[in-house]
């Protein structure tokens, strides 16, 4: 991946396209294009038939610029960096930042594929998309774009796994931001890998990682927390700041993640991950089908003798008969 830095200080995790998916990309484009050209130059050669030489040969530069180098750019200012070729390869150009581009990055990265595409084949490109560390190529260079791909395998972008409902919010006061970038990652490629290793391998590998992760916030691992599920909600409490940066209050507003099968089924995995007991999750986090068939407590509960409290015609709109 490639850590690119927004204006926001947002860390984007991107996964540049390499030579062969771009230059398949590049082909199906150069094949409509070129069809597009010949179609066109057909009917404006037969509308003018009866002009001169000189003039045929200034419409036939006019059709070349307008086609083969205006209409890539065209294409791509409006798909926002998706061609032809592009879109059916799951690939997309964006800015440097990670943005969609303009007319600008489009003009530049046309203008300079002239010379590196059309007139060297292609050659300048490759040598330049080979030495360069993001697969970039001249234009890509001076229009400050990156070519990423939109689509990647499941197994790539596998999802880290939530963490125990017990744990859920409860490192809200974390200070996250002295958590380096590839710290980030180690914890994310060990979460999403931790069923495949040994038992006494990922121990190991998440004490490491859990010591590495106290040093950098500053606060010490909680008592009878197992690291693995400790890192878990640390990521999950980094994912729920993005979303409330992203998405507004609406996530601070309920406090905690509603119960879901995922936790229940991570709750197990953590049991047998971590070799120490998980705690029962508590009356808040219990499903609501659970909640709502528990046996009531206290003022709401029917008394001995079949007799009804008064708050209970309240609190559930029915007037018992007199």
């Amino acid at each position: 991946m490639s850590a690119l830095v927004t204006g926001d200080a947002v860390v984007l995790g991107l996964r540049p396209a390499r030579l062969p998916s771009r230059a398949l990309a590049l082909v199906i484009d150069l094949a409509v294009v070129w069809a597009a050209y010949i179609l066109v130059s057909l009917v404006m050669l037969f509308a003018t038939a009866s002009l001169d030489g000189a003039a045929q040969a200034a419409i036939g530069v006019a059709l070349f610029v307008l086609v083969l180098v205006g209409g890539p750019i065209a294409v791509e200012t409006l798909s926002h960096g998706r061609s032809l070729g592009k879109l059916a390869c799951g690939l997309r150009v964006v800015r440097d930042d990670g943005g969609p581009i303009r007319f600008r990055h489009a003009l530049v990265r046309g203008a300079m594929g002239v010379i590196e595409i059309l007139v060297t084949f292609g050659v300048v490109a490759c040598v330049a998309s080979l030495v360069s560390e993001r697969g970039r190529r001249i234009g890509d260079v001076f229009a400050g774009t990156l070519v990423v791909r939109e689509r990647v395998s499941s197994g790539w972008a596998a999802a880290v796994p939530p963490p125990p409902p017990w744990l859920v919010g409860r490192f809200a006061g974390l200070d996250l931001s002295r958590v380096p970038d590839g710290l980030w990652l180690a914890v994310r490629q060990y979460l999403t890998r931790m069923g495949q290793l040994d038992p006494q391998v990922s121990w190991t590998m998440s004490v490491r990682l859990a010591e590495d992760m106290v040093a950098c916030t500053g606060a010490p691992l909680p008592e009878g927390v197992p690291p693995g599920a400790y890192l878990a909600a640390v990521v999950n409490e980094r994912q729920a700041r993005d979303a409330r940066r992203a998405f507004g209050q609406l996530h601070a507003a309920t406090g905690m993640a509603p119960w879901s099968p995922g936790q229940g089924q991570a709750a197990a995995l953590w049991a047998g991950n971590a070799q120490s007991p998980v705690p029962a999750p508590g009356p808040a986090q219990r499903p609501v089908h659970e909640v709502a068939h528990a046996p009531l407590h206290g003022a709401a509960a029917v008394p001995p003798g079949g007799a009804v409290a008064p708050d209970a015609g309240r609190s559930t709109g029915f007037a018992p008969p007199a």
